[in-house]
């Protein structure tokens, strides 16, 4: 039995210790080892190694408690229009001037704070645009209730229409993107810098030079985030993740909370 229990003890304090590294291979194997450190605690305990595995299991199971309660209750507009909005406050959003600054340093110019609110959910959208790459970026924030995050996110248009994007979007996305998003996606804790050289090795890596990059001045940067944002909806509620409620917003189907899942158990293992 103490045997049993140092064993457990042992794999969940390693599992937790490799969770620290900011190494994907350590978060990988940290990951595995919660899984294999609930699974002797209660084999065990019970003698059942059937009991150990759907104990391990059930780990998978768990985004399912948010999904059937904040995000089956979740309404959202149809039409997303942006708004020019006052920054949040520091208390809410301490990092955001040393960010600004960041960006800044790296030769893009900020052009203007716009965003969007319904009901308890914000967007809270910082956008900067650097002529000389012809690239965008923005700092976003997503506010409601007690969740708050925000992430960054780098984007060069072309004039074919492609839209190559570098971001460190924190969670698993939970809408699938449009056809013409090529999504490159980075570790949150990531720096701007860090960001920004890995977007421009994406456009090398893809053959794309600054002359195929759309010109963008800062009116047209707000109506194209919207445009996204509506034809992201729209793709959506045809891909059947989402459908339009009675009321005229979108909820999540059920098609679309199985998305969101599956969502998460790839993110486990990119992670």
């Amino acid at each position: 039995m103490l045997f049993g229990v140092f064993l457990t003890l042992g794999v969940a304090m390693l599992s937790v210790g490799l969770r620290t590294f900011q190494n994907s291979y350590s978060q990988k194997a940290g990951a595995l080892g919660i899984l294999v450190a609930s699974f002797l605690a209660i084999f065990f305990i019970t003698g059942s190694w059937v009991l150990g595995l759907v104990a391990a299991v059930s780990w998978l199971f768990l985004p399912w408690l948010e999904i059937l309660t904040r995000i089956r209750a979740l309404r959202l507009p149809k039409e997303k229009q942006l708004r020019p909005k006052s920054p949040p406050s520091s208390d809410s959003f301490p990092a955001l001037t040393e960010i600004t600054r960041g960006i800044e340093s790296e030769g893009f110019v900020h052009v203007g704070d716009t965003g969007w609110d319904w009901e308890d959910y914000r967007q809270f959208f910082r956008l900067f645009y650097k002529e000389e790459d012809r690239a965008q970026a923005a700092i976003c924030l997503n506010e409601q209730h007690d969740l708050s995050f925000y992430y960054l996110r780098i984007s060069s248009r072309a004039k074919g229409g492609t839209i190559w994007t570098t971001w460190n979007y924190p969670l698993s996305y939970g809408l699938k993107v449009t056809p013409q998003f090529r999504i490159n996606r980075q570790r949150p804790d990531q720096s701007f810098g860090q960001l920004y050289q890995s977007h421009r090795e994406f456009l090398r890596r893809n053959g794309v030079n600054a002359d195929a990059i759309d010109m963008l001045d800062e009116e047209r940067i707000e109506t194209e985030i919207e445009n996204d944002l509506r034809d992201q909806i729209a793709h959506n509620i045809a891909k059947g993740v989402l459908k339009q409620t009675a009321a005229g917003d979108v909820k999540y189907s059920w098609r679309g909370m199985v998305y969101l899942w599956c969502q998460f158990l790839v993110d486990l293992v990119r992670l």
